[in-house]
């Protein structure tokens, strides 16, 4: 039977204070350590503009260090994916090094190489991820196309010789885009990526990162996709489910109802996530009675603010 993580997309957005995160926040008081209690999984982006430090990635580890499904998958550099030059063994050995404490301690889920829409599957780009796949060999590895050209079964199998996840998205369905798919190219794990269907903005010129992913899931469309993840789990022993649309905790939310969709369970919820998206109700666990609203008695440090 698939394990399942579930989770978002980063975690450092000033617009989820007093949304995700309490709007007062006492001393000590981190962003990772709460989410840690309702989610088992974020995707680090911070990493796709700057490196990270060995001591940064050692902080993150430590501070998961009480929840043991908690893993991390770790957005790759720019410079390989959008850049494509000017890089070569040293800088992917240096990337990797950083990452030492995440595979130390069995937290490292995947790599994710997020390729934009322009990059098509060419003779040269095919040649180009192979050099990829090689400098990053021996770590779990995940890429992301958002061309539909790929939707290939060359490519798949392309993949599966070099034991590298194909990852399924989400996103506006404009032109010649990656449409949804339940594809499995290795048995260790599956990757969805949530990026919202805001088509208005996506690639409209000088829309920033909030407008491209502003966007809130129906229920309907995560039931279709939820579908398709259970068809996902059929192949891989992982499920890995990263939601995207950030703008205003619109992730968090998804994240959440995919959870319950999946698990059929009562969830906790951040009741300030609650009182911004009402919607979340319906998969809420509830107060025992005699006792006050959602978390009136729950004194637990990271879910009150006052770690």
């Amino acid at each position: 039977m698939a394990k399942y993580h579930i989770g978002t997309a980063g975690w450092s957005y000033e617009d989820w204070k007093g949304i995700v995160y309490p709007a007062s926040r006492t001393a000590g008081f981190h962003p990772l350590v709460f989410l840690a209690h309702y989610i088992n999984i974020i995707e680090i982006n911070s990493t796709f503009y700057r490196p990270p430090s060995i001591a940064m990635t050692l902080s993150w580890v430590k501070k998961v260090g009480p929840f043991p499904d908690f893993v991390f998958a770790v957005k790759v550099h720019q410079v390989f994916t959008h850049q494509r030059e000017d890089f070569g063994v040293k800088e992917a050995d240096d990337f990797k090094l950083a990452l030492e404490p995440m595979r130390a301690r069995g937290r490292l889920a995947s790599l994710l190489f997020q390729f934009p829409w322009s990059f098509a599957p060419t003779a040269a780009n095919f040649e180009y991820l192979g050099r990829l796949f090689r400098l990053f060999a021996g770590d779990p590895m995940t890429v992301e196309v958002r061309h539909g050209g790929w939707d290939d079964a060359r490519f798949f199998n392309f993949l599966r010789e070099n034991k590298v996840c194909f990852c399924n998205i989400d996103q506006p369905a404009i032109g010649n885009s990656v449409r949804p798919s339940s594809v499995n190219t290795i048995p260790d794990f599956a990757y969805v990526r949530f990026h919202g269907r805001n088509a208005k903005d996506w690639f409209r010129e000088g829309a920033g990162r909030d407008a491209r992913y502003d966007y809130l899931y129906s229920r309907d469309e995560l039931e279709e996709w939820v579908s398709r993840i259970k068809q996902l789990a059929r192949g891989a022993e992982k499920i890995y489910v990263i939601t995207n649309n950030h703008y205003r905790g619109q992730a968090m939310a998804n994240a959440l109802q995919i959870k319950n969709l999946i698990t059929g369970e009562k969830l906790e919820i951040p009741g300030s996530l609650l009182k911004q998206y009402p919607i979340l109700e319906d998969i809420a666990r509830k107060a025992a009675d005699g006792q006050p609203g959602l978390f009136g008695k729950d004194k637990n440090p990271a879910r009150d603010g006052t770690t």
